[in-house]
């Protein structure tokens, strides 16, 4: 109801007075007569056995409580529908490797691995694999370097003259000539005493070599050895090794381009020097055998039939790998060095070897080696075409 026409004038007086014209309790009064009676105040009516909050709240536990089941069973059917998949693979990758390693074992002779390998159309003159050390083993540097000793033997039976092994924390670095003589002592296992043991060369970048014979002598490519030739008579083979870790990597590229930025600097490099060529040669000599290895005894030449002229055109190993082995369960290049492996082929083991326990670090062993070496021989190489 409207206040009438005395009791707004009173109102605006008081106003305009700022409350000095009416106390507290005219005010209330004045205010009073227009309110209305609180006893005349009804409730409104609501239909019977009806309860709209309480319909709402029930609706809002049970659909989150729906939508949160449906999330929990399309995740459980997901999860066991990969778990099987993933058993079922490991299962028959175990079995895979089982059989090649019962068909096609070594039994450490080297005429058995050429056996296996005497039908393939080409082998890698450069192999590198990526192996892991198990740190939570307490054996796991005897470990690294029995599984090294092996690749050497079996490499050094297969005919491929270069093989570095990629381990990430360099540890194998820090012990050459452990490598060396672990090395050496696998190779007469397998070959037997000399002179039928190949000659070994332990290498590694900006360290100096471990090598028991003179490098004037070491030929840089090695003998091929006929597949039926007994393993007595393989004297002309030689084995150069070399160990590369995360620090041949990233690291010579940083440092590299630290190197070319202070010599421009300094004037002594122009920048139009630093092509595409310089870094090549640069970063390539990381897995790169030395210049000192080349063959310069011409007894050797001629007992080999050759001139030096055929010797550099024919038996010059390359510095990039043909071919990259990594034992892990997928591919993982830990920080191999990149430039590298730009046209090298990548195998990749997996699924740890083929053992069902599902352990990340992969073993090194026979059946993978040779399944790499199959698939490199019968790759189609297109070089980015």
């Amino acid at each position: 109801m409207p206040f009438n026409t005395e009791d707004t004038k009173v109102y605006r007086q008081d106003v305009e007075t700022k409350g000095h014209t009416m106390s507290t309790d005219e005010r209330r009064q004045l205010l009073e007569r227009y309110l209305p009676d609180p006893s005349q105040l009804k409730p409104p009516k609501r239909p019977a056995n009806t309860s709209p909050r309480k319909r709402s709240g029930r609706r809002s536990r049970v659909r989150p409580f729906l939508r949160q089941k449906l999330h929990l069973f399309v995740y459980l059917t997901i999860q066991f529908v990969f778990g099987v998949y993933i058993r079922i693979r490991q299962i028959a990758s175990a079995l895979r490797q089982k059989f090649i390693a019962v068909r096609h074992y070594h039994h450490r002779t080297p005429a058995y691995i050429q056996k296996d390998l005497r039908n393939l159309s080409r082998l890698p003159e450069h192999l590198s694999v990526i192996i892991k050390l198990d740190t939570s083993a307490d054996d796991g540097l005897e470990t690294l370097l029995d599984e090294v000793a092996e690749l050497s033997a079996w490499s050094a039976s297969a005919g491929i003259p270069l093989l570095s092994v990629y381990e990430k924390s360099g540890v194998l670095k820090q012990y050459m000539s452990a490598v060396h003589e672990i090395v050496e002592q696998k190779l007469v296992l397998y070959f037997g005493a000399q002179p039928a043991t190949p000659t070994l060369r332990v290498y590694a970048p900006n360290l100096p070599s471990v090598s028991p014979i003179p490098l004037i002598n070491i030929p840089t490519k090695m003998a091929q050895v006929p597949n039926g030739a007994s393993h007595h008579q393989s004297s002309g083979i030689h084995l150069n090794l070399l160990l590369l870790s995360e620090s041949d990597g990233r690291d010579t590229l940083i440092d590299l381009t630290r190197t070319l930025t202070e010599m421009a600097q300094a004037h002594k490099l122009r920048p139009t020097d630093i092509t595409v060529d310089l870094i090549d040669a640069e970063i390539t000599a990381t897995t790169s055998i030395p210049s000192s290895t080349s063959v310069t005894n011409t007894k050797l030449l001629e007992m080999n039939g050759r001139t030096k002229g055929d010797l550099n055109a024919h038996d010059a190993l390359p510095a990039e790998p043909d071919l990259l082995i990594v034992f892990a369960p997928y591919i993982k290049l830990d920080g191999y060095p990149p430039w590298q492996i730009r046209l090298t082929e990548i195998f990749c083991v997996g699924d740890s070897g083929g053992d069902v326990s599902g352990r990340q670090r992969t073993r090194v062993e026979y059946q993978g080696f040779l399944r790499a070496l199959w698939k490199y021989a019968g790759a189609e190489f297109r070089f980015g075409r």
